[in-house]
């Protein structure tokens, strides 16, 4: 029997025992910790919008010049549109025109445009112009929208609402089901792999609180800072996800120690202390990851990953403190209602499966090797058609306001129809400068616009009051989230607009929304290497001070950029090729939403290198203890090997239930991070990385002395 835990424990060993000692001071603690968080949600007035603003920006430069030269040019609008089944819009004039003056007259509506319409006339609409971003209107002002149309409505008129006009018509995705099937899959798992209520509920419990507690506080963080609406969801996946599995490690490690004899405070104490700094040092590289998105520049970004951030921190703390005192209170009892006839802590042995398996693996270590790199590039295969673009309403659920006005817009003809209509680009020429007439200007470019292939249509060019810009509206012959589109955007930046304003001084941008969002693909697609840059060098200095070695750090990385790639090749056969679509709700292939690469980066780093710090702990605790490389990482994979493929089971039934949402962002997430959370589990955890160490034998615990001396020592 070991020691006193006093005697030998660190300071989380202390804490551990204490969390322990006085289990229901610790619970109770928490209890009011999540009620006021939650409390302090409800009373800040939480804010959530996907506003971006991309200063330096070639849109936002036209943005700023429309706003500055144009009162009411730059201004958040939607589009009201009008259809009829028979006659045409205009036999129903009356109803129409007094639904539009009464839109007219709504609170913030600065005014209504005439009636675009269709050759055949059956379709129509009119572009309402508001004084403030529409997000921040909300979602009942749908309602007054619907009052003031009724009577189009009570004349027979279908009505639907596109452009912005999706950001007050949209339904807040409610991801309640998704949190519920979530809860249910992860219970189901504990209770076949712990075989014990108690022991199956004790991770469950912990993380709820743990993940109510972060959603509370996202929510007074986002009184103060406005944060994308995917925030709370993101937290809420990120916090369950992890929260069950570093609850889950703990929960078994003091199992085992139950099982060894140990008295219930002793063995919270000892699992505190070493599996506890697995959970810190695996939490830390979460975070790392994840906050490293801020080096995007954008703040949009930037702030999705702080929420999650918030989401782990929390559930680390939670597995530090409240898991421990849930421990101490369940004490021996903790297998007492247990269906299994052998609960299993860690391993039943040297003789048991996950032994046999790891002596295979070492018998033929290239084999196992060369089979998991094969499959996890072919996997990653489609990763390099990868398109990247913005999700647009063509992809919302049939029937949808949204949706319905994209349609009839896009399957209309005329001008100002089409698909091209539903993200057209305004042409904004700076003409201060000019060294011929604005009029010549306006010629110029409507020349060279009509003369340039994707060009469906432009709109006279028209001279602003001051004379200081003259715009024109162009009409892409594709839909928004079309890949000629996305080409169209780079011939008139790159080709067209220079081109035809070369010697006169003047210089023309590209401004509205379809502008704003390649704008935002393209600053996107220029800073993903820097982030995979500074995860990836954050994350080898960290594993390096932890295990002492370089060889291991440098095979994590490249085992995790080989999972990263397979998930996101996965993701463009799912969404981009439409593979098995309809299964995730979709009625049409989709482009891969500009900042899902990004982030699935981090997260899926991050989370990655929780299984690789717990698997690799067990490891170095072996080869410290033996010095024997074979031996070490045997006992190590037979050590983790269930409980590892236990929590990501968990994590994978997790990230899944969040599919069933209508955002198809969170639908992207959530699918890359569960297939990332299998591929990492099973074929990099259990092929790739005992018979990498297998083939590298006593040169895994290389360090350079001189480096041995330089690195801060970091335990786990």
């Amino acid at each position: 029997m070991s020691s006193s835990p006093r005697a030998r424990s660190g300071p989380l060993g202390r804490l551990g025992s204490s969390c322990a000692r006085h289990p229901v001071r610790v619970v109770v603690v928490w209890v009011l910790v999540l009620l006021a968080a939650l409390a302090g949600k409800r009373a800040v007035g939480a804010e959530f919008s996907d506003q971006v603003t991309l200063p330096g920006t070639q849109s936002n430069h036209g943005a700023e010049l429309l706003k500055a030269s144009d009162s009411g040019a730059a201004d958040p609008s939607g589009k009201i549109v009008f259809h009829v089944g028979g006659r045409t819009v205009a036999a129903h004039a009356h109803a129409v025109g007094e639904a539009l003056d009464r839109v007219g007259g709504l609170p913030h509506v600065t005014a209504v445009s005439a009636l675009t319409t269709s050759d055949d006339g059956r379709t129509a609409y009119a572009v309402a112009s508001f004084d403030v971003q529409l997000k921040t209107l909300g979602n009942p002002y749908a309602d007054r929208l619907d009052q003031a149309v009724a009577p189009a409505r009570a004349d027979g008129v279908q009505v639907a609402y596109g452009g912005d006009l999706d950001q007050v018509t949209r339904v807040p995705a409610n991801d309640r089901v998704s949190e519920l099937i979530g809860v249910v899959a992860a219970l189901l798992v504990l209770l076949l792999g712990f075989g014990s209520v108690l022991a199956a509920l004790m991770p469950l419990g912990a993380a709820l609180v743990s993940v109510g507690t972060g959603i509370g506080v996202v929510g007074v963080v986002a009184g103060g800072v406005t944060l994308a609406t995917s925030a709370p969801t993101l937290a809420t996946m990120m916090g369950l996800g992890v929260g069950i599995d570093y609850a889950l490690f703990l929960t078994t490690r003091f199992r085992q120690d139950i099982v060894d004899g140990r008295d219930p405070v002793e063995a919270a104490g000892r699992t505190t202390d070493s599996s506890g700094h697995a959970v810190l040092v695996a939490a830390l590289t979460v975070a790392v990851a994840l906050m490293s998105l801020y080096a995007c520049g954008l703040s949009f970004i930037g702030k999705l990953g702080l929420a999650a951030t918030m989401a782990v921190a929390i559930t680390a703390l939670a597995a530090l403190t409240l898991v421990p005192a849930g421990l101490g209170l369940a004490g021996r009892r903790i297998d007492r209602v247990a269906f299994l006839r052998r609960p299993v802590a860690e391993t039943t042995g040297d003789d048991d499966r996950w032994h046999r398996y790891a002596a295979l693996v070492a018998r033929h270590p290239v084999r196992f090797l060369t089979s998991g790199v094969l499959l996890l590039a072919i996997c990653a295969l489609p990763m390099f058609s990868m398109r990247l673009g913005h999700v647009d309403d063509g992809a919302d659920k049939p029937g949808t306001s949204s949706r319905t006005a994209y349609d009839l817009i896009a399957g209309a003809r005329g001008p100002g129809f089409g698909p091209g209509a539903n993200g057209t680009f305004v042409v904004v020429a700076d003409v201060r400068h000019a060294s011929v007439p604005a009029g010549q200007v306006g010629a110029e470019l409507l020349k060279a616009l009509d003369g340039t292939p994707g060009v469906a249509g432009t709109t006279p060019a028209r001279t602003s009051r001051d004379g200081h810009t003259v715009t024109t509206t162009v009409t892409p012959a594709s839909g928004p989230q079309s890949a000629r589109t996305g080409a169209l955007f780079d011939t008139l930046t790159g080709h067209t607009l220079p081109r035809a304003l070369r010697g006169t001084g003047a210089r023309a941008y590209l401004a509205g929304t379809a502008a704003a969002q390649l704008d935002f693909r393209d600053t996107v697609t220029a800073r993903l290497p820097l982030i995979i840059g500074i995860v990836l060098v954050c994350a080898f200095l960290l594993l390096m001070a932890v295990f002492r070695s370089v060889l291991i750090p440098l095979k994590a990385v490249l085992l995790n950029l080989l999972t990263t790639g397979a998930s996101y090749g996965i993701l463009v056969a799912v969404f981009q090729w439409g593979w098995g679509k309809h299964l995730l709700g979709l009625s049409e292939a989709v482009p891969i939403e500009s900042y899902v690469p990004m982030m699935m980066f981090a997260i899926v780093f991050g989370l990655s290198m929780d299984y690789e710090i717990f698997l690799l702990s067990r490891i170095a605790e072996g080869w410290r203890a033996t010095g024997d490389n074979t031996a070490a990482v045997g006992s190590g994979l037979a050590g983790t090997g269930r409980v590892i493929s236990s929590a990501a089971l968990i994590m994978t039934a997790v990230f899944l239930a969040f599919t069933a949402t209508p955002t198809v962002v969170i639908k992207m997430l959530a699918l890359g991070l569960a297939v990332s959370v299998v591929l990492d589990a099973t074929v990099v955890r259990l092929v790739l990385v005992p018979s990498a160490m297998f083939l590298m034998g006593r040169a895994n615990w290389w360090l350079p002395r001189w480096l041995d001396r330089v690195l801060p020592r970091l335990r786990v």
